[in-house]
């Protein structure tokens, strides 16, 4: 065919409807279920067929139904007052602006691969983008001063559907970017904003594209242009598809093309915040502006830019953690990065290795962000604790409890995955106070007012929309499959909305265990067909494409839900998504779930289930070990650790067992004579108690913004002042102590007490002597470090404590002195030791440059 030319059409909305534009390109609506009402008015059937797509809703609702809305008085009001409700939020004064007025010092930048904001957006694949997404919604909420930059997946992350034998199949969507509520970015002149990065020796020209979310904007790269070579076209094309290579140039877009095209858009952050190690090369391209506008060298834009770095880990395991071979770092960034930064090709990888000295060792981006950033943490405080044993490597000489990785634990943007239904009557009895002031956690107390009843009949509705939604999705499954109609109609008689249902939804990898419950099928069935006391399960989730273990799993399980004694109260739901969680977290009774520990780093969906009322059944991993309080839900075991896998299956599948028949089953039918699980609702209400207070990530950007965000934007600020003084100061006196740092010696330590008896509440004084040859005792920080010892004589929950210099000795060496302090009694040791002192010098640096005794 010759050469095509195009144009677009676009909605013609009566004048009376034309907020329904504003509205529609601002995500605000996906978690004000006003607003997700509105668009449910104009025509329900099509708002599902089109995946909750409100830019497609306004195109394909017929010109008729538009005029008649226009026309309509209920409607017109409704959408007024949406409308009205979506210029009070954006005009309303947050938590930030109550607090702050600095915006401009405190913008932080925030980059992720991935963002889970609305199923009609499909550049998410599981747990990191809707936490990245949630992270945005609750920014919104804050009023905080961030921007989100992601990758414009045009293919977006694949679909599933299962094969007749239940193995998973995938295929990609098709993406018409004229129905995403994005808009490009152009310049004063309506040209499209553009920046380049290099691939090696040749140019990738990238476009920007922006979504509102409330009053956040996030920036979508985008790669797909004319300008660019074929296979440069598709580096956006899709998430998570591909090979390493396709990888690292994802990675190059995100991190460098992501931190140009904000600075061209006019955005200086103080702070960026990398969520997962995949924008790690964003902290080159830090260092490269800071060089090439103010003339530093590496070591002082170093300094100046990793005091504004914040670092999110999310895996737990090394196999998660994205590493690239030496010769393919050189061959995409020896142009970008080695020689800007005037770097030789050793020294440029020695910043991704654990071991620098190990020319072998393949470049890791989760090292590169830890050794870059002045702030890193883990997502639970048990991963924050799994992290610092994963990455000890880079600081070989520090404690384990010293190893600088913190943790902040995830949490959910609560409005979004509660139900309609539940949201209203926390407004009836909690106020609008639970979602006006997003830090009251007080509010959270009056869920005692609720009646039982109340709360008992809302949750029910949810459970009879779950069922019918089930069975519409089963005949639809059944029918693509090519089963006769008399198959197909037996999904009608799937499910009971009166039995205890209970749902597993995740992405299937192996050490999810997805079918835990199946290990004993007989033992299983009787505890599902107990006339008396039915129970039944929901499955959904997708394996990674490349996982066949993962997808064996989902087969297996597919298989389960063919049998006699389970095909009535097993189901597997295809192609899980956000619109699927949400039917499922609302409409469960118990949310199960069974990694094994510690390999689920936090686990979010246990959370969205407990903000609906429903109970969490679940190892103690994750965020679970801080939630669970005996009262609020169940745990499986006690947070024991196995080193053999098929007997801890068989230890936990038979506790899974005895805690389903003994306790669970019974509470959900102990019913008084108003049919009421009084026990149940009990546990229902300290669920919501416990756990909505503080698993939501309002709490989790507060404590981002308060412990990382802003401390890291006044240091930043401090460094780069008066033409980065502070900043080319402390790297010249790093390089002056590094260089003497080999003559530091230990070389005596007096403790008057050592192997003595001290009595509790005394104080063990103790004196160490340093040999400091060309440095001075201000250079350095002597510290010691004691604690308990264990029976094999170990040093456990160790803690320094700094000296002061007193004087220096005849032969010139510096003398420390202080006091350990004795608070309890038993067998404790200590020891010496030196590090870096400079204020400016992050914790990263400082704590791989130690001398012990």
């Amino acid at each position: 065919m010759k050469t095509l030319r195009q144009f677009t059409v676009v909605p013609a909305l009566p004048e009376r409807l034309e907020r329904l534009k504003d509205i529609a390109y601002n995500l605000w609506w996906t978690w004000d279920s006003e607003a997700l009402e509105l668009w449910r008015r104009m025509d329900l059937d099509l708002w599902d067929e089109i995946y909750h797509n409100p830019i497609k809703l306004l195109g394909e609702v017929p010109q008729e139904r538009l005029k008649a809305l226009s026309e309509d008085d209920s409607f017109l009001a409704h959408l007024d007052r949406v409308a009205e409700k979506l210029d009070s939020y954006l005009a309303a004064t947050t938590w930030f602006d109550a607090q702050f007025s600095d915006r401009e010092e405190k913008t932080i930048a925030y980059f992720s691969f991935e963002y889970g904001l609305a199923e009609s957006l499909p550049i998410y694949s599981g747990g990191l983008g809707i936490l990245s997404g949630d992270h945005l919604k609750s920014a919104s909420e804050l009023g905080l001063p961030l921007v989100g930059v992601g990758l414009l997946y045009r293919k977006g992350y694949f679909r599933q559907y299962l094969n007749s034998d239940g193995w998973q199949q995938e295929y990609l969507p098709t993406v018409e970017l004229e129905t995403l509520p994005i808009e490009l970015q152009v310049d004063a002149k309506g040209r499209p904003i553009l920046v380049e990065v290099n691939f090696g020796k040749h140019p990738v020209v990238i476009q920007i594209w922006k979504i509102k979310v409330g009053r956040v904007a996030l920036y979508l790269l985008d790669t797909n242009l004319s300008a660019n070579q074929a296979d440069d076209r598709e580096i956006t094309a899709q998430l998570y598809g591909g090979d390493t290579d396709l990888r690292i140039r994802q990675e190059i877009v995100l991190g460098i093309g992501g931190y140009r095209a904000i600075r061209k858009m006019g955005i200086n952050p103080s702070v960026c915040h990398m969520n997962e190690g995949h924008a790690a090369f964003l902290t080159l391209e830090r260092i490269r502006e800071a060089m090439h506008d103010h003339r530093l060298t590496f070591e002082e834009a170093k300094v100046a830019t990793a005091a504004g770095n914040v670092f999110t880990t999310h895996t737990p395991v090394p196999a998660g953690n994205d590493r690239f071979a030496p010769e393919r770092i050189e061959h995409y960034l020896a142009e970008e990065a080695y020689k800007d930064l005037g770097l030789t090709a050793e020294r440029f990888l020695a910043l991704g290795r654990e071991n620098e000295q190990d020319p072998a060792e393949w470049f890791c981006m989760t090292v590169l962000a830890l050794k870059l950033s002045s702030h890193s943490n883990g997502v639970s405080k048990l991963h924050g604790d799994v992290s610092r044993n994963l990455w000890k490597r880079i600081w070989p000489e520090t404690p384990h409890s010293e190893v600088p990785i913190n943790s902040i634990t995830n949490g959910i943007h609560i409005r979004t995955w509660l139900s309609g239904d539940m949201a209203s009557l926390f407004d009836r009895y909690l106020g609008v106070r639970w979602w006006s002031n997003p830090v009251d956690t007080a509010v959270w107390e009056r869920v005692e007012q609720i009646p039982d009843a109340e709360l008992w009949r809302t949750h029910q509705r949810r459970t009879d929309r779950l069922v019918s939604f089930i069975r519409k999705r089963l005949k639809k499954q059944l029918t693509r499959r090519g089963l006769p109609t008399s198959e197909v109609n037996l999904a009608d008689e799937v499910l009971d909305p009166d039995s205890l249902t209970i749902g597993f939804a995740r992405r299937f990898a192996s050490y999810k265990r997805g079918t835990l419950l199946f290990r004993n099928p007989e033992r299983l069935a009787k505890i599902l067909n107990n006339p008396e006391r039915p129970v039944q399960i929901v499955y959904a989730g997708k394996a990674h494409p490349a996982d066949n273990p993962g997808k064996e799993i989902i087969r297996q399980l597919a298989h389960f839900c063919r049998q006699p004694e389970f095909r009535h109260n097993v189901v597997f739901i295809e192609d899980y998504d956000m619109n699927v969680a949400r039917y499922m977290l609302q409409g469960v009774d118990i949310w199960l779930n069974t990694p094994r520990r510690p390999l689920e780093a936090s686990g979010t969906s246990g959370m969205k289930a407990a903000a609906n009322a429903v109970l969490n059944l679940s190892i103690l991993d994750g965020w679970w070990c801080e939630a669970y309080q005996g009262d609020n839900g169940w745990a499986i075991g006690s947070g024991e650790d196995y080193s053999d896998p098929n007997y801890q299956d068989q230890i936990e599948s038979e506790t899974l067992y005895e805690m389903l028949e003994k306790d669970i089953v019974p509470l959900f039918y102990e019913r008084g004579r108003d049919d009421l699980p009084r026990g149940w609702i009990k546990r229902m209400k300290r669920c919501l108690i416990t756990i909505c207070p503080v698993f939501n990530t309002n709490r989790m950007l507060r404590e981002y913004s308060e412990r990382f965000y802003f401390p890291a934007a006044e240091h930043s600020l401090r460094l780069v002042a008066d033409d980065f003084a502070a900043a080319r100061q402390a790297a010249q006196w790093e390089a002056r102590v590094l260089a003497a740092w080999k003559s530091v010696e230990i070389t005596q330590v007096r403790c008057d007490v050592e192997n003595q008896v001290v009595r509790v509440g005394q104080k063990a004084p103790i004196q160490i002597e340093v040999s400091l040859k060309d440095l001075d005792p201000s250079d350095i920080a002597v510290e010691v470090y004691y604690g308990r010892l264990n029976s094999d004589g170990e040093l456990v929950d160790g803690r320094p404590k700094r000296l002061e210099f007193q004087r220096k000795t005849s032969k010139g060496d510096a003398v420390f002195g202080g006091e350990i302090p004795c608070h309890t009694s038993g067998r404790f040791g200590f020891s010496a030791r030196v590090i870096l002192a400079h204020p400016d010098i992050p914790a990263v640096d400082r704590l791989r440059s130690i001398k012990w005794a």
